[in-house]
């Protein structure tokens, strides 16, 4: 006879995660109840492929982004003006997406190509590519990767970097949280006493492993599934744990500057931008996310106006020249990461050549809640830079934005073929 279950003694929460075993219908019948100056640590890191996904929740205004000419001789136009200085270490790229729908609630396919509500029946699930190259490379740094980004607001939070059980990273979201994250160690008491939590939450992982080991002999197929995902939750949570303790006792590199005033996210993207590259240089991680969300609006361009009530600006002129104020400003800090990259030392190449960076956004176009045709910029990472790169797929078949996602992973060193909704390698 099946013995009962009591749901609330399999409950863990560790790690920044809450575990509960799921409900089990085919059981519940018998159950109770139903700076440059900064130097990589001993050499660490020097010469390893690392990658950077930054995304815009609400995307820019393609008549200013795209140009017409295509090739290397692109002219400027109104927001790719803050990269002419580094059009040789970038290429941009029109006519790719995910053939996604669903507006500011499909933002969020920006790194995965597939939408939170299709997941279920998809191997990887919507696993973004940052959290998809993490599981491959991350055990070598002390943060397998970095989430940057805003909480709050009318779309969720920080939308950008999804697990393979369809989980959202929650993100680091100011300049003062990064900084402790990246160079504060914490006390030896305090030491001693995560060393006794990770050992003790170790223990109860096992033992929940264990009792769902037990439980899979006496379900039907569809609750199998169910813990299924719940076995990849306890994994989940098992290799945060061992990353933890790994690095328990190794010292972080030493602060470069004070640790800065936490004016939040949406006041001080050149802070954040500038502790990334310093999280680079000093291999804290080699992979990064940034999302810079709805709320985004620097008190310094005097724009009144919330910058997501503007994106729906109805074609008004004012509306729209304060969208490209706010993009350009976005798109001359995004440049000024790209020179800070190319001017830090790795090896006996730039931080940029070891690089790759990917600039853009799940959204099209705000004002008509488009998620196609994506303002799509790539810099560094060893690539042949220089060019407009226009996909027109009334001449060609329709190339999804996660071929060149595949190739980004391979150049990261992964060997696979397949990713998201990609149908092969860009060409």
């Amino acid at each position: 006879m099946t013995q009962p279950i009591n749901r609330r003694r399999f409950v863990l929460k560790t790690v920044g995660a809450s575990l509960a075993l799921p409900g089990l219908p085919s059981l519940m019948a018998n159950s109770v109840g139903g700076n440059s100056a900064v130097q990589a640590t001993s050499g660490a890191g020097i010469g390893a492929r690392r990658f950077v996904g930054i995304g815009n929740l609400l995307g820019f205004q393609r008549k200013s982004f795209f140009p017409e000419t295509t090739g290397k001789g692109y002219e400027k136009t109104p927001l790719l003006e803050p990269l002419i200085e580094n059009r040789k270490n970038l290429t941009v790229y029109r006519g790719l997406d995910h053939g996604v729908k669903g507006g500011h609630f499909a933002v969020h396919s920006f790194l995965s190509g597939v939408l939170n509500s299709e997941a279920k029946s998809r191997a990887d699930g919507n696993v973004s590519l940052d959290q998809f190259m993490a599981e491959e490379i991350g055990t070598q740094t002390r943060f397998p990767s970095l989430t940057v980004g805003s909480e709050g607001g009318i779309h969720g939070g920080c939308q950008i970097a999804w697990t393979r059980s369809g989980v959202r990273v929650p993100p680091i979201t100011g300049p003062a949280d990064l900084f402790e994250k990246l160079f504060v160690d914490i006390p030896q008491d305090q030491k001693a006493r995560r060393k006794h939590e990770n050992h003790l939450q170790a223990s109860i992982l096992d033992s929940m492993m264990d009792e769902a080991n037990f439980l899979s002999r006496s379900v039907n197929r569809e609750d199998k599934e169910k813990l299924d995902e719940y076995f990849t939750s306890i994994r989940d949570v098992e290799k945060r744990l061992e990353f933890r303790e790994k690095w328990a006792d190794y010292p972080k590199p030493k602060a470069p500057f004070e640790k800065p005033s936490d004016k939040g996210t949406v006041e001080d993207l050149p802070m954040l931008y500038e502790l990334i590259a310093l999280a680079l240089q000093t291999d804290s991680t080699r992979i990064a996310t940034l999302e810079i969300g709805g709320s985004f609006l620097p008190h310094d361009l005097g724009i009144k106006k919330s910058y997501h009530g503007l994106s729906h600006h109805g074609h008004d002129e004012e509306a729209v020249g304060h969208l490209i104020t706010l993009e350009k400003y976005q798109i001359m800090h995004f440049n000024k990461f790209i020179s800070r990259l190319a001017g830090i030392k790795d090896g006996d190449r730039s931080l940029l050549d070891s690089t790759t960076v990917l600039f853009g956004s799940g959204m099209g176009d705000a004002n008509t809640h488009k998620n196609s045709d994506l303002p799509i910029v790539l810099a560094g990472g060893g690539y042949r830079h220089g060019e407009f790169v226009k996909v027109d797929e009334k001449v060609n078949h329709k190339v999804p934005l996660c071929n060149l996602y595949v190739d980004i992973a391979q150049k990261m060193g992964l060997e696979i073929d397949q990713f998201g909704t990609s149908t092969g390698t860009f060409s």
